[in-house]
C-alpha cells in the first residue's frame, strides 16, 4: 500500500454538558458515530467535572465494544478541549503540560469539553498513540473592547463553542462560494449550553462566556444574573453552589429538575404555562444576544447561523427569525459539525500535510497591565 493510501483510524471524543459523542473515522470516512445522553441527575453525582473521567471513559469503552472496535487498533485519538490557558485556533498536540493545565482548569472555566483532552490523553498514554485537540472552548481571538470590565483586574475571556461555531462558519462561507476570512457572521450555538459569537473576517472577536454565568440561560446554565441579586442568593448558598449552576445545575435543571429539553418542550406543547414562559424567555434571550453581536459587526452581517441540538425545534427557529431576520439572512445547521472538524485536520497531521501547534501554557492575552487596568 502506498503511503498516500494508508488507512488511519481516528477516534473522535466529544464530551458535552449533556452527552458523550464518539466517532470512528477511517481517513475521511465516518465508520460509526454514537452519542449517549446524560441526564443532569447522573452527572451531578460527580462533585467536580474531573470526577466524571472514569464514568465517561467506561461509556467510551462500552461504545467501542458495541462496535467491535479495539482501542489498540486505533492510530490516533482526538478530543474536544477547553479549560487550559487561552490558545490560538488550530490543531494542537496533547501532551503532559496541556493535560495538567486542562485538569487544573488554569484558564478558569470548568467546561465538560475539557474531558475530551483528558480522555484522549488517557487513551494515548495507555495505547502508545498520539493525541490532538482542535479549537478548544478557550481559543481567544477577542478584540480589546470585548475584554475590559468595570472592575480593575477582572477581564472577560473567550469561553465558547469555538469548535462547532468555526466549523459551521467555514462550511457556510464555502457554501456561499467565499472564504471564512472574507465574511462576517453571527453564530448561535443553542444546546445544553448557549453561546453566540461575532465572527469578523475569520476571527471570533466577541461572544458570551456561556459556562461563566453570561448570556442566555440554557438547559444546564444560569446565564446572566443581576450581581446584587446573586449576592443576596449567596447569603443562603455557597460559592460552589453557584459555580455548579453556572455550568451544570442552572437553567432547566434549576427550574424543572431536568436538563432534557425534550421533556420541557413536551410541556410547552401541552400548554403548560410555566414551561412556556421559561422556554420562550430562553429563546428571547438568545435573540437579544444576536442583536448585541450585530452591533459588534457594525451591522455588516453576511449571515446569522443557527446551530446546536436545540435548533431541531421549529418554534425556536421561528422565534429567532421573527426577532432577528431583519439583521441578516438566517441559515440552519441543526446539531453540530464537531466530529468532522476534529477528524479531518487530525488526518492531515497524520499525513504530514500540516504541523500541529504545541501548547505553551502562556495565555494569548495577558491583561491591560501597561494601562493600569
Amino acid at each position: 500500500m502506498a503511503a498516500d493510501d494508508k488507512i488511519y483510524r481516528i477516534l473522535v471524543i466529544n464530551p458535552g454538558s449533556t452527552s458523550t459523542k464518539v466517532s470512528l473515522f477511517e481517513n475521511e470516512r465516518s465508520v460509526w458515530e454514537k452519542s449517549v445522553f446524560h441526564e443532569a441527575s447522573v452527572l451531578l453525582k460527580y462533585p467536580h467535572v474531573n470526577k466524571q473521567m472514569d464514568f465517561r471513559y467506561n461509556v467510551i469503552l462500552n461504545m467501542l465494544a458495541e462496535e467491535g472496535t479495539k482501542p489498540e487498533d486505533i492510530d490516533v485519538f482526538v478530543g474536544r478541549g477547553g479549560s487550559a490557558q487561552t490558545q490560538p485556533g488550530g490543531i494542537t498536540t496533547i501532551d503532559q503540560k496541556l493535560y495538567d493545565d486542562t485538569r487544573a482548569a488554569v484558564g478558569g472555566s470548568e467546561h465538560p469539553a475539557k474531558l475530551g483532552v483528558m480522555l484522549a490523553w488517557r487513551f494515548s498514554t495507555q495505547f502508545g498513540k498520539n493525541a490532538y485537540t482542535l479549537n478548544p472552548t478557550n481559543v481567544d481571538e477577542y478584540n480589546d473592547y470585548a475584554r475590559l470590565t468595570g472592575i480593575k483586574g477582572i477581564y472577560r475571556v473567550s469561553h465558547s463553542h469555538v469548535l462547532n461555531q468555526k466549523a459551521v462558519a467555514e462550511f457556510h462561507a464555502e457554501k456561499m462560494g467565499r472564504k471564512y476570512e472574507d465574511c462576517n457572521f453571527i453564530v448561535a450555538h443553542v444546546d445544553g449550553g448557549i453561546t453566540v459569537s461575532a465572527h469578523d473576517h475569520g476571527r471570533m472577536v466577541d461572544g458570551n462566556m456561556g459556562a461563566d454565568g453570561e448570556g442566555a440561560f440554557s438547559p444546564t446554565r444560569i446565564g446572566s444574573i443581576p450581581v446584587l441579586s446573586l449576592l443576596d442568593y449567596l447569603e443562603d448558598h455557597s460559592i460552589e453552589d453557584v459555580r455548579l449552576m453556572c455550568s451544570r445545575a442552572g437553567g432547566f435543571v434549576s427550574l424543572f429538575g431536568t436538563s432534557n429539553a425534550d421533556i420541557v418542550h413536551d410541556l410547552v406543547e401541552k400548554g403548560d404555562p410555566k414551561a412556556t414562559l421559561v422556554w420562550n424567555t430562553m429563546v428571547y434571550q438568545v435573540c437579544k444576544m444576536i442583536g448585541e453581536m450585530s452591533t459588534v459587526l457594525c451591522g455588516k452581517v453576511d449571515g446569522i447561523l443557527l446551530t446546536g441540538g436545540l435548533i431541531r425545534f421549529s418554534d425556536i427557529v421561528d422565534h429567532i427569525r421573527m426577532r432577528t431576520e431583519f439583521i441578516a439572512p438566517i441559515s440552519l445547521y441543526p446539531g453540530e459539525m464537531e466530529q468532522e472538524a476534529l477528524a479531518l485536520p487530525t488526518l492531515k497531521v497524520m499525513r504530514g500535510e500540516i504541523t500541529p501547534k504545541t501548547y505553551t501554557g502562556k495565555p494569548v492575552w495577558n491583561g491591560f497591565k501597561d494601562l493600569d487596568l
